[in-house]
């Protein structure tokens, strides 16, 4: 099969969601690449190349350079097995980031709350031996703070403020002390020298196989608990007493098969309310998920007679994700012409919002951005794949 039709056969087996922009359309143009590689990687191990990507509305690029070069995106659910295949692709690099919504009876002042920041950053704390990084102020970490605006009944009483802690486990990106091995396979030697490198036409693939499986998603477990007590710390450390309403993971592994990138997935073991936050000036949300997609929404999406046809259409029906957040905006690009690769590089032509002239990039971690706002949230709705329960007016945002 020629690299037209493996990508064609990649594209086949991507369902978009997500919004007509920019983040969105260059979320396609890559994530068909790192289908094309997982399909190339199933056919090597003797398995049916039938990997799928379903994205949610929040849709969008990756900031993380090895990610956006494996050809993944942001904003959706892979999955490459029946959930217990001995099998996981290391080039999606869980990490376990999540997001903390805890209620609070009173706003405590700023002044206050960035000595209790300032104080934290200096402590010294464990969690099973493993020195904690503070590190709220890095990359798209964050804490926010807002006043809660119930929108709907529900049995549990909301308090009148709530805030948002977003972080993950980066301790564990390295060989480290909880889980041995690291959970980033171009950071972690041992996990380095575990993995098996495939080779594709979309670039080299690290995948682990039998037992090696099985023992990384064991210590994923760890780490994703992990990343919830970090969380829960940071939380305890600067609010004192407080309500946990949500410690959710929208980002890692569901089993050795499936891993949602930046999105929530709906489980029956942790149900309940789940945040999605926009921008800072923008009202986020407490949504329910709602069991999706429906056979209705498929059709109307399009997508019944592609997915029947090549025999995923329950993948669509068991998705059970939803946004997490707004996602990235390239504010200073239209769309997507073109890839062009050279020597295994690719190269994205791209038309500019001011109508003079192309660019084209490769790297999009440094490029502008912005976040999205309430247009993911009324997606969502549109799909009919949440319920919002409230409005969090913002009150503040925290990022020392």
């Amino acid at each position: 099969m020629n690299k037209d039709r493996l990508l064609q056969n990649a594209r086949d087996h991507c369902f978009f969601i997500g919004l007509n922009d920019s983040g969105a359309e260059l979320c396609k143009a890559n994530t068909v690449y790192g289908m094309a590689g997982i399909h190339w990687v199933q056919k090597k191990l003797g398995l049916t190349p039938n990997a799928t990507f379903i994205s949610t509305p929040d849709m969008t690029i990756t900031r993380n350079t090895s990610r956006w070069q494996s050809g993944f995106g942001y904003g959706g659910k892979i999955s490459w097995g029946k959930g217990d295949d001995e099998l996981v692709v290391l080039n999606t690099k869980p990490n376990a980031c999540g997001m903390l919504v805890g209620g609070l009876k009173e706003l405590p002042t700023i002044g206050s709350l960035i000595k209790k920041a300032h104080e934290m950053r200096k402590s010294r704390a464990e969690i099973d031996g493993v020195e904690i990084d503070w590190n709220f102020d890095k990359s798209n970490h964050f804490i926010n703070l807002f006043e809660v605006k119930p929108m709907a009944r529900i049995r549990l009483k909301l308090p009148s403020f709530a805030f948002v802690i977003h972080g993950s486990g980066d301790e564990l990106k390295e060989d480290n002390a909880l889980t041995g091995f690291g959970l980033y396979y171009d950071k972690s030697q041992r996990l380095s020298q575990k993995a098996e490198k495939i080779k594709t036409p979309f670039g080299n693939f690290f995948v682990l196989t039998g037992s090696d499986a099985g023992d990384y998603f064991k210590a994923y477990k760890k780490a994703e608990k992990f990343s919830e007590e970090k969380r829960r710390l940071a939380a305890k450390f600067l609010f004192g007493n407080f309500l946990e309403i949500s410690n959710k993971t929208h980002q890692g592994l569901i089993n050795t098969n499936e891993i949602i990138l930046g999105c929530h997935f709906l489980s029956k073991a942790k149900s309940g309310l789940y945040p999605l936050t926009l921008r800072g000036d923008l009202p986020a949300y407490l949504v329910r998920g709602v069991p999706n997609l429906t056979p209705e929404t498929v059709e109307v999406l399009g997508f019944e007679k592609r997915a029947k046809r090549l025999g995923v259409y329950e993948k669509l029906l068991s998705a059970n994700i939803f946004p997490h957040g707004g996602g990235y905006i390239l504010p200073d690009i239209l769309s997507v012409n073109k890839v062009i690769e050279i020597e295994g590089e690719r190269y994205f032509e791209v038309d500019m919002q001011n109508d003079r002239g192309k660019k084209v990039i490769s790297e999009v971690r440094e490029l502008p951005y912005d976040y999205r706002g309430r247009a993911v949230a009324l997606r969502a709705l549109e799909v009919g794949i949440i319920k919002v329960v409230a409005k969090l007016i913002p009150r503040f945002v925290l990022k020392i």
